[in-house]
């Protein structure tokens, strides 16, 4: 089974890794856990390529590096820590749209992720980005509250 584990380094993640790794008995065999982070891209239009221009494409690249290593991290240690195996990459893009890409390349079985993330409506029930998934998705989804 390949699963993959939608992070963004919000609580909510750290609580989904820890909720993987007690429950990864439920898999007959070891699963094929893929992590991924996308980050929404600077905005769009002027702003990319000013930025671009401005700092360099090596600076900005290296922003979204840095970003994602923050948002991984803390998935990692607990995957880590229960030596399980795992293959860590990340996107820039729109979450969603990256997200059904990454599984159907990939051929994912199951999308695990937390139920909210570090968005401006965190307090919602279901964060926008899960409900975006949830929606959008053919495979089963495992959202961790």
């Amino acid at each position: 089974m390949k699963i993959l584990f939608a992070v963004d380094g919000s609580p909510f993640t750290s609580k989904a890794a820890k909720y993987l790794v007690t429950h990864i008995q439920w898999f007959r065999d070891a699963p094929e856990l893929h992590l991924l982070h996308v980050k929404s891209p600077i905005p769009v239009g002027l702003a990319v390529t000013r930025a671009r221009a401005i700092l360099g494409n090596d600076a900005v690249d290296s922003y979204y590096k840095k970003e994602a290593a923050a948002a991984l991290a803390p998935a990692e240690k607990v995957l880590r820590k229960h030596e399980l195996q795992f293959e860590a990459s990340y996107k820039v893009g729109d979450i969603s749209e990256e997200i059904q890409q990454y599984v159907k390349k990939n051929k994912i079985d199951l999308i695990v992720m937390g139920s909210h993330g570090h968005g401006a409506l965190a307090g919602v029930v279901l964060g926008s980005v899960a409900t975006k998934v949830l929606a959008t998705t053919t495979v089963p989804v495992l959202i961790v509250r």
